[in-house]
């Protein structure tokens, strides 16, 4: 049935909704208003859609549903462009190394299914790793040294585009003997000098200045505390007793610490795919829409608030605990990530 429609019929419609009036969208596609008419009733027709009402001084005037075709049908083609596009690098031989980096607490399969998702559609290219804190990848993009990364946010570097993949949920990880852990959430309160963890504050100055502000929002108070290089390090530290930390939902843990989400904020830690604006692989476009449909399939079926991270505040804050089969690895980031109203 959808074969019908083919890409004429999303350009022919589009133009007419943004140029709003036929003879104006048949000029700018070279044709005739009679012959665009036709393409736009017959399409419409097959599908049973109404995307436009026709105004007796012949303005055209998109309806609920033509308001969505405009953005459905500029998304749909530009993959069209960025898959042509990437046909003819690989073509031409101009993709044989892949310099791809991952962000010190991003989630490790996932930088592993971007790496097999390349691999699907061009296995003789030679994919190069590189780990390191989401700042310094972000300046290696810049300077030239790698081609995209996996980060955590916020990235500010305005010669990097910034695709948004997922949000994971910020909550308190402790040791399972603690007080709290006997909660089914903890609140902002509880919270006040008991944070004794944190991620360094030098490896990325300016996520931590806005960690500090939205916990002082939050009235969070924090003392003097203890820092950590690295997921593995903060884990520890908390293990010893050197106070409570925040991490991402989810995170595969020691089995003496527990989490619980935190009552009453949606914080949460988000993971973008970056890349720069004018030097870029033409593949990686292709491969970030399908790292974005390998996460929607990974968390189809779950509750919308759980498959973005977000507490249900409608029950408590509670939340079933994940059962974890060894295959969610660390995304431990206290720094990046923001607060959602």
């Amino acid at each position: 049935m959808n074969d019908f429609a083919e890409f004429r019929h999303f350009k022919y419609l589009l133009e007419i909704l943004l140029q709003e009036s036929l003879r104006s969208a048949a000029d700018h596609l070279n044709t005739t208003p009679p012959n665009l008419c036709k393409q736009a009733l017959e399409f419409q027709e097959r599908f049973h859609l109404r995307l436009y009402q026709k105004r007796r001084d012949n303005r055209i005037v998109p309806t609920k549903t033509g308001i969505a075709f405009i953005a459905i049908a500029r998304k749909l083609l530009e993959a069209r462009d960025e898959a042509i596009a990437a046909l003819q690098a690989v073509e031409s031989g101009k993709i044989d190394t892949l310099r791809l980096g991952s962000g010190t607490f991003v989630d490790k399969q996932l930088f592993r299914a971007a790496c097999d998702i390349h691999r699907e559609f061009l296995p003789s290219c030679v994919i190069k790793p590189e780990h390191a804190d989401s700042s310094d990848l972000a300046n290696e993009i810049v300077s030239g040294k790698l081609h995209a990364a996996l980060v955590t946010l916020p990235v500010n570097e305005f010669e990097l585009r910034v695709e948004e993949l997922r949000r994971d949920r910020l909550v308190v990880c402790l040791r399972a003997d603690h007080p709290l852990a006997g909660k089914p959430f903890v609140r902002p309160a509880e919270l006040s000098g008991n944070i004794g963890v944190l991620y360094h504050p030098e490896r990325h100055p300016e996520a931590h200045a806005q960690l500090m502000e939205r916990l002082k929002r939050a009235g969070i108070r924090v003392g003097e505390f203890s820092s950590a290089s690295h997921p593995t390090e903060m884990q520890h530290f908390v293990k010893e007793g050197f106070g409570l930390t925040l991490i991402r939902e989810g995170t595969e843990l020691d089995a003496d610490l527990t989490t619980r989400p935190i009552f009453g904020v949606d914080w949460t830690v988000d993971t973008a795919f970056i890349y720069h604006r004018e030097r870029i692989p033409p593949t990686i476009p292709v491969l970030v829409r399908h790292l974005r449909r390998h996460i929607a399939i990974s968390l189809k079926g779950k509750d919308p608030t759980e498959a973005l991270g977000l507490p249900n505040l409608k029950n408590g804050g509670r939340k079933k605990p994940a059962q974890s089969d060894g295959k969610d690895s660390a995304q431990l980031n206290l720094l990046d990530w923001k607060e959602r109203a």
